[in-house]
């Protein structure tokens, strides 16, 4: 649970609360069934029992008040009798339920009460109880049952980070009521008022992290490149489209920041298919010309390949010297060859990187090789990173060790991103939108496709593939699961829900089952091949093949020789095939809406109409809401914003990947908080850059930056 400290024990706050803070008489509770309720009673009779068939231990005790008796059970917690015994006072909490012969309470929390204490404090039932996130061994109860006295011990002893004057300002609780209220809250207002103090706390080091390197970047030195106005004409002549408004915008942004001596910052965020890659390009020629290199890195082979051949049909007219390097394909363009020989070959690694230290090769495009040992600019001026969330921090700093002035940082993504997430995780950029489309594009038809209507959709998905288009069919995963995970699920749905322990996780169980039935890409390419296109071409992809096997895969397809292609995700960025005009999901509902945007962006990429399907068996109300706004919404920004709200950001983005705690990834749907604590921590920074009056705030923030990993 990455609990290695006291303060990671504090820290590691409820994800929910229960109020079981109402103690009824136990002649009220047998009135509701169904419901959680709280009574308190003398333990008058306390036994154990086996099912004859399931041998499930049961564990019975009748406990009585001044108002009548009722029964608890708890299945499989022989351990009970141990702690409880007859003639004890406890508290019960938990759900009312029907048995066969009389009504009673089922796996209810207990509590023992010492009636020889005056005022005695409950922990566990009582009051609000806070239920954490648990693993196998660390539950809510020995959660409560460490850290209650662990606050006591450190009453008023925990040392304040937030300057005073914020906590005025904003009415904040100190942090040692904060923390105790959080844990075990006097009332609902308190609890809301701790975790709103938490957020704020949060976010506002986020805030603080960010704009600190924004500071220090705006410190550093980088080259100056001069905008060359008419070569910038003379590419976008060249172009067989015209740019869109927006495209131009965004370039002459970026151009405007790569003429300033410090170091641009910028992400460049634009829908699938929206023509960022050209607007780097400019960016890039531009910098080639004021004699510096260009490093431009994606995230997969495919990517690469694609961006080398993309970049190269761009460039072919202004004499640029275009490498990629791979891990295991190294090849050079370039241009000003002598007449008679190829200026589009293979080369090996060492000639490559001898060809790139020497300032031969003006642009380099690669995967994560581009940082691997050996690879030395000998200008390097400009960095464009694609996809840039699925590098880390350290990977996109290797780019810039070999070089003597910072280089200008252009990253990329078709993610869309929230404005609240623009403006905390990516708070030190500056961002560019390239909110248009090409002209000619025709808006992809989205539907949704139930079970009973699987025979008409591939109808009409034999009808396109026969006039020549090519269809992709997304399965969430490459083969099933194995046999030991069916057992595990027939074996556990086969008992009754009564009989499973307390403790064990129903929500993952159901999931598995889910996985389960889910298309796998192994068994699907099968199905269509043998059962609904016997007579169409079909192959499938995935991430386990060989890059050599997943191009020439790739290339079949594009050029006609495969008719519909069967795949995981390993498709969902930058494949390009103008001819595919049907995007098939499977499993819909198992994917997020940005990702299943970028999967509807793979095909309608010429101008003939294109169709995205939504495969789904799902009745959940959530997943159906979303599929809902997959149809209604084609722009990703709307999509983002709309899954952010569906979803919650923990989901959406992770808070266990970021390191984020629950309680500050909420805070992300707040666009007021985020706002506020953006413009407190600038404040803060402008009075004393370097912290030196708030040391505690410093070391917090140190503690933060180890922590966080935005990827």
């Amino acid at each position: 649970m990455n609990i290695s400290t006291v303060a990671d024990l504090l820290y590691h706050f409820p994800s929910r609360y229960e109020d079981f803070s109402d103690v009824i008489e136990i002649v009220s509770a047998k009135k509701q069934l169904g419901q959680n309720v709280c009574v308190q009673g003398e333990i008058t009779e306390i036994g154990s029992t086996h099912t004859f068939k399931k041998f499930i231990n049961i564990v019975e005790l009748t406990i009585q008040d001044n108002s009548g008796k009722i029964k608890a059970l708890w299945f499989n917690q022989p351990f009970l009798l141990k702690s409880l015994k007859e003639g004890s006072f406890v508290c019960l909490a938990g759900k009312v339920a029907l048995g066969k012969e009389d009504i009673y309470l089922s796996n209810p929390i207990h509590e023992i009460i010492n009636q020889d204490v005056e005022n005695n404090e409950l922990t566990h039932t009582g009051r609000i109880i806070p239920i954490y996130s648990e693993t196998r061994g660390v539950t809510s109860r020995w959660l409560r049952y460490i850290i209650k006295p662990i606050l006591t011990i450190l009453e008023n002893q925990i040392p304040e980070s937030l300057p005073n004057d914020i906590l005025k300002k904003y009415k904040f609780l100190h942090i040692n009521e904060a923390i105790w209220q959080v844990h075990f809250p006097e009332s609902f207002e308190f609890a809301d008022a701790a975790k709103a103090r938490f957020s704020f706390e949060e976010l506002f080091l986020i805030q603080l992290s960010v704009l600190k390197e924004k500071s220090r970047l705006m410190l550093k030195k980088a080259p100056a490149f001069p905008m060359n106005a008419e070569l910038m004409k003379q590419f976008t002549d060249s172009l067989p489209f015209q740019l869109t408004d927006s495209q131009k915008k965004c370039a002459f942004a970026i151009l405007k920041d790569l003429e300033k001596p410090v170091p641009m910052s910028r992400l460049l965020q634009g829908d699938v298919g929206s023509g960022k890659t050209v607007v780097a390009t400019m960016a890039g020629l531009n910098v080639i010309k004021n004699k510096a290199q260009v490093a431009f890195m994606a995230p997969t082979e495919i990517l690469a390949k694609q961006h080398f051949k993309t970049i190269t049909k761009l460039l072919k007219d202004f004499d640029v010297s275009i490498g990629l390097i791979t891990s295991k394909s190294y090849r050079i363009c370039n241009p000003s060859a002598s007449s008679g020989q190829e200026n589009n070959f293979e080369v090996s690694r060492k000639s490559l990187l001898g060809d790139l230290e020497n300032g031969q090769i003006d642009i380099l495009i690669g995967t994560h090789s581009l940082i691997q040992k050996g690879v030395e600019f000998k200008n390097l001026g400009f960095a464009i990173v694609d996809e840039q969330h699925r590098f880390g921090v350290d990977q996109r700093a290797k780019l810039f060790e070999s070089s003597k002035l910072t280089p200008h940082l252009l990253s990329m993504t078709a993610t869309p991103i929230p404005r609240t997430l623009a403006l905390t995780v990516y708070g030190d950029l500056d961002v560019s939108l390239i909110s248009e489309m090409p002209k000619d594009r025709k808006k992809i038809k989205t539907v949704i496709v139930e079970p009973s209507e699987r025979s008409k959709a591939y109808e009409f998905i034999e009808k396109e593939v026969k006039q020549g288009k090519g269809v992709f069919v997304i399965c969430p995963k490459i083969e099933n699961r194995n046999q030991k995970i069916e057992n595990r699920i027939n074996e556990t749905t086969t008992a009754s829900t009564n009989f499973i322990p307390q403790n064990y996780d129903i929500k993952s169980l159901s999931s598995l089952a889910i996985i389960n039935d889910v298309k796998a890409v192994k068994e699907e390419y099968e199905r269509l091949s043998k059962d609904i296109f016997p007579d169409l071409r079909i192959t499938m992809l995935h991430g386990k093949m060989k890059a050599q096997e997943k191009e020439r895969i790739m290339l079949d397809f594009a050029k006609g020789e495969i008719d519909i292609l069967v795949s995981t995700s390993v498709v969902e960025v930058g494949v390009d095939v103008p001819r595919a005009t049907i995007m098939m999901i499977e499993g819909a509902e198992r994917f997020g809406l940005s990702q299943l945007h970028q999967f509807r962006g793979r095909v309608g990429r010429s101008d003939a109409q294109s169709y995205c399907f939504l495969f789904t068996t799902s009745p959940d109300q959530l997943n159906r809401k979303r599929l809902k706004a997959m149809v209604e919404l084609d722009n990703g920004f709307k999509l983002a914003e709309k899954d952010l709200e569906i979803r919650g950001p923990g989901s959406l983005y992770g808070s266990q990947q970021w390191g984020i705690p629950d309680f500050a990834m909420e805070g992300l749907f707040n666009i007021f908080l985020v706002e506020k604590t953006r413009t407190t921590a600038k404040e803060l920074l402008e009075k004393d850059p370097e912290l030196k009056d708030y040391p505690i705030l410093k070391e917090k923030l140190k503690n933060l930056e180890k922590r966080i990993h935005f990827e």
